[in-house]
């Protein structure tokens, strides 16, 4: 699993199944000022079974930072996190929550297994792009993304 090879080419794994709201999320990261190569997955089992695939080869797209959604047909957000927390190769991807649950039980559930950010969905869908924003500025210009595990 790679991590941020370069600050201005970022792989995103978006793990969403509203296609408006991934159009949003898209729109909102092609405004970056770098390059986003996003991928989408609808549920949390594609989602596993992308990163376990990518974390078993060097020829797939490298992750650096995960955008997941709580509410997913299948295996849902919290799964996907407590696999992710398990899993040695990819205990070390850096997942942001972005979900439209405001609650708080959600929020504590989140960061108990290890989120490294909670984020709620805008209503707005003008203001898709500020987390756009917020994401590039703290996690990508800001913070250190850990290296690709041996």
């Amino acid at each position: 699993m790679s991590h941020q090879s370069s600050p201005e080419s970022v792989s995103l794994l978006l793990v969403e199944d509203n296609p408006g709201d991934v159009r949003l999320i898209e729109e909102a990261f092609n405004t970056a000022s770098f390059d986003v190569s996003l991928h989408t997955e609808a549920d949390g089992d594609a989602a596993l079974e992308f990163l376990h695939e990518r974390a078993a080869s060097e020829d797939g797209p490298e992750v650096d930072l995960m955008l997941l959604d709580l509410n997913l047909p299948r295996t849902g957000g919290f799964e996907v996190l407590e696999t992710i927390k398990d899993d040695p190769e990819l205990a070390s991807l850096p997942v942001l929550v972005l979900t439209s649950s405001k609650a708080n039980e959600d929020i504590v559930r989140s960061y108990e297994l290890c989120a490294n950010a909670y984020l709620t969905k805008p209503t707005d869908p003008d203001e898709f792009a500020d987390i756009g924003r917020a994401v590039e500025a703290f996690w990508i210009e800001e913070a250190a993304l850990p290296p690709i595990p041996s």
